[in-house]
């Protein structure tokens, strides 16, 4: 399996001949943070599978739906509020007709689908949409999307127990299938609660590797989470990833 992290919470993995595509969105558009990591190019016939956990515009841009004239064998698996993002009139403008529809599955949290012979398992969000669970040549890769322990410091008591709630019943569900690779939320927007969700994470998922995404460039707190571990076995599932277009092997 090949990781390669495009930028903020975007990754690219490539296993068994497939090539798998997580929220990405092109660096642009939102002025405290700007990236300029670019997707890499693949073989026509290459089975490409795009997914949106939901329609931010940090984790989604419609551009995607362009990469169809390239790669014959690509589908997109969106959450269902994607769908309204786009609506018809947005499609026509992009020059799509529809064709491009036929390609594209909508999903909703708690749902299971089979994808082009990948399976795909999804997961409420705290904030917005869904999380993905994805099992493909074997492999079982779980990305957060925004499902994180967001806690808010100005929030309601309220507001603050709901996530707390939500995040570990979702990830309680998903302790259950041992993913190999998790992308996980860290962001420093949280300051002293921004590592809530990566320790739960962490406390119930006890295999595979665990990449911090959401960063918002503060790589640093990849190392400054690996020192609060205390413990070498812990530190080595956490990988880092702390330049754009980056890429990891795992064996």
């Amino acid at each position: 399996m090949k990781i390669i992290y495009i930028h903020h919470s975007t990754f690219c993995v490539e296993t068994g001949g497939k090539v798998l595509v997580f929220d990405y969105y092109n660096g642009k558009g939102l002025p405290s943070c700007e990236y300029h990591g670019e997707m890499p190019e693949y073989p026509e016939e290459t089975p490409v599978y795009v997914f949106a956990s939901h329609s931010h515009r940090d984790h989604f841009d419609a551009e995607v739906l362009a990469w169809s004239r390239r790669y014959r064998q690509i589908h997109y698996i969106f959450a269902k509020e994607v769908k309204r993002k786009l609506g018809n009139s947005m499609l026509k403008r992009l020059g799509f007709g529809e064709e491009i529809k036929e390609k594209i599955t909508y999903v909703r949290p708690g749902e299971k689908h089979e994808v082009g012979g990948v399976a795909v398992e999804t997961f409420l969000s705290t904030d917005s949409g869904v999380a993905f669970l994805v099992t493909v040549s074997g492999k079982v890769i779980y990305h957060a999307g925004d499902l994180n322990w967001w806690r808010w410091e100005g929030e309601t008591e309220a507001f603050n127990l709901y996530q707390e709630a939500t995040y570990k019943r979702q990830i309680d569900l998903l302790a259950q299938r041992k993913p190999d690779v998790s992308f996980v939320v860290v962001d420093p927007r949280q300051e002293q609660d921004k590592f809530l969700g990566i320790e739960y994470f962490m406390q119930q998922i006890g295999a595979g590797y665990v990449v911090p995404m959401h960063l918002w460039k503060k790589y640093g707190l990849v190392e400054e989470y690996r020192d609060r571990l205390g413990q070498e076995q812990g530190r080595q599932r956490i990988l880092l990833f702390d330049r754009e277009n980056q890429s990891l092997v795992l064996e």
